[in-house]
């Protein structure tokens, strides 16, 4: 992993009046899949990744033949996952657990995320904030496809709970959590490419060394995109609100934003609404 920063931020780090942060990251692997001799494309036409019989498949053969394991099935409706039995393992069905399996046996990626953050003072202590954000996870091998690890989930408080397969929240207040991420099968799968922009007026209440609190007001669009959703840089879900944040040293920093979204999340038709958040220990 590679990243480059640079911040000229001042002159108070919880409240910064000028000066900007640039932060970019490249995230990559090795490309396994040009040296291991393994033919991705044709892996599920290899009798090794054939679907089997093992007693916990449902079996409707149309001829009546009654499955022993170790037989070949071929998929008749993927939606209820019906099989028939066929004599040969050219006519079977891949066995996408196996094919993944394999797959994903050791993951390729490469993943850049860029981050442009500027401050400008507009009059007295009323502070602009400008912001914009990228990320894209990529693959070597298109017959590999891209990893199902290392994803961008956009939407709501951004916060970052424990999580096991590398994925990585994106703030986009005005919605639930995750709820700008592409659906794929009536699920949610990540997205590969994400954008994000935004803008705050910042006015600090009090800037004092036990508590520094201000408040805000924002603008933001953003979105999440994968295969079923081609990359477009101007297909934005959109959302406005107000906000206030307390940093107290003992405590880290504290805040709630009341944004409301004007455009619908990911599988609904109705514009989403107001929606609350609850921030903890983000960045300033």
């Amino acid at each position: 992993m590679l990243s480059i920063n640079r911040n000229n931020k001042g002159i108070n780090p919880v409240f910064p009046t000028s000066g900007s942060e640039f932060f970019l990251t490249a995230k990559f692997t090795l490309p396994y899949s040009l040296f291991n001799g393994i033919n991705y494309e044709t892996l599920g036409n290899q009798e090794a990744y054939k679907t089997k019989y093992d007693g916990t498949q449902a079996v409707n053969d149309p001829n009546g033949r009654v499955p022993l394991p170790g037989d070949y099935l071929h998929q008749i409706d993927p939606k209820v996952k019906t099989y028939e039995v066929v004599d040969t393992y050219q006519e079977a069905s891949a066995d996408q657990s196996k094919v993944d399996q394999k797959k994903y046996n050791w993951l390729e990626y490469y993943k850049i995320k860029f981050r442009g953050d500027w401050y400008t003072r507009i009059y007295g202590k009323l502070v602009l904030r400008t912001l914009g954000e990228f990320g894209y996870l990529g693959n070597y091998n298109k017959a590999r496809g891209y990893i199902p690890f290392e994803r961008f989930y956009v939407g709501g408080t951004g916060l970052n709970n424990f999580t096991m397969d590398g994925r990585e929240m994106i703030q986009l207040r005005g919605y639930p959590d995750q709820s700008l991420t592409p659906i794929s099968n009536g699920s949610i799968n990540g997205a590969l490419i994400y954008n994000k922009f935004t803008m705050e007026l910042r006015y600090p209440i009090t800037l004092k060394q036990a508590a520094s609190i201000y408040v805000l007001s924002f603008l933001e669009a953003g979105s999440g995109f994968d295969e079923s959703k081609p990359y477009n840089p101007f297909q934005l879900q959109r959302s406005a609100g107000a906000g206030l944040r307390v940093f107290m040293p003992a405590f880290g920093l504290l805040g709630i934003d009341f944004g409301y979204g004007f455009d619908a999340a990911e599988g609904k038709i109705q514009p989403n609404g107001w929606q609350t958040h609850f921030i903890i220990g983000q960045q300033f």
